[in-house]
């Protein structure tokens, strides 16, 4: 039979059969030279109807393979084995649904602490020395913190939600990504300064940020500094208050100095362009 004439007789489209062909699965019996048409036997409807059921019930072009020359028995328990398998994976899906809610309000739970933890320390914090800052514009900052927090516990997917402390700790994993990024060759260094006492003494070098550019604040600081968790968040606050106008990513990461003076990098994600 002509691959029309066997698509037919099989119930569906020729495309289905040359699909197969293409996977190994059902080979037509014989090709014409001249004209390349593919022919087929009416018994190799079976292998057809053994193939179509195995694809539909999920089964891959491997396992398929594995059992076309396998007798009906051995079809039947694959099949067994295959609905063992599925129901496995619903019990476990359904599992997954159950747990779902309780996992997202842990979650959201997270999020509060880290909130209240890093507005605590906010509270009791002086910028003024450090940053040079009035209390209206830190006042302002510590209000865009509020509603970043109020905006991710209103979002219903918070799932990918990362929490993360930018205070400095002796955190092994915190140094490795610290010193990557220096080492990283896709960032270029743009301005650093070393051994100063506040920020506000060289605030006003650092480089203005580009809007559409990725951006890494990298601070290496003494004891004092670098165990007030608000120092990280302030100086963000600042940078994105002071660039609200462009659509710029910003990363802050602070590590505790191994010679007790001040250190400061940014660095810029060099264009792909």
């Amino acid at each position: 039979m002509t691959i029309k004439e066997f698509s037919n007789l099989c119930g569906c489209n020729p495309q289905t059969i040359r699909y197969y062909d293409r996977m190994n699965l059902l080979k037509p019996v014989k090709i014409d030279d001249w004209t390349g048409y593919r022919f087929y036997d009416e018994e190799q409807a079976l292998d057809f109807v053994k193939i179509k059921n195995l694809q539909t019930a999920g089964f891959s072009i491997d396992e398929i393979k594995g059992l076309l020359n396998a007798s009906d028995e051995a079809i039947y328990d694959a099949f067994s084995q295959k609905i063992k398998e599925q129901e496995e994976h619903l019990k476990k899906m359904i599992e997954i649904r159950e747990s779902y809610q309780n996992e997202i309000t842990m979650i959201k739970n997270k999020i509060r602490e880290l909130h209240s933890s890093i507005k605590n320390s906010m509270e009791t914090y002086s910028p003024a020395e450090e940053f040079g800052i009035s209390i209206e514009e830190y006042n302002e900052i510590v209000k865009n913190l509020d509603a970043c927090f109020n905006e991710f516990l209103k979002d219903e997917d918070i799932s990918e939600f990362k929490l993360k402390n930018h205070s400095a700790t002796n955190n092994k994993k915190v140094e490795k990504e610290f010193n990557e990024c220096l080492s990283n060759p896709d960032l270029e260094n743009i301005f650093e300064t070393h051994e100063w006492k506040n920020v506000k003494d060289f605030y006003s070098d650092i480089p203005e940020v580009s809007a559409g550019d990725e951006y890494y604040y990298l601070f290496k600081l003494n004891d004092e500094k670098s165990n007030n968790t608000a120092f990280a968040n302030t100086f963000l606050g600042i940078q994105c208050l002071r660039n609200e106008d462009k659509a710029i990513r910003l990363q802050c990461k602070v590590i505790r100095s191994d010679d007790d003076q001040n250190h400061f990098w940014l660095l810029r994600k060099k264009s792909s362009k």
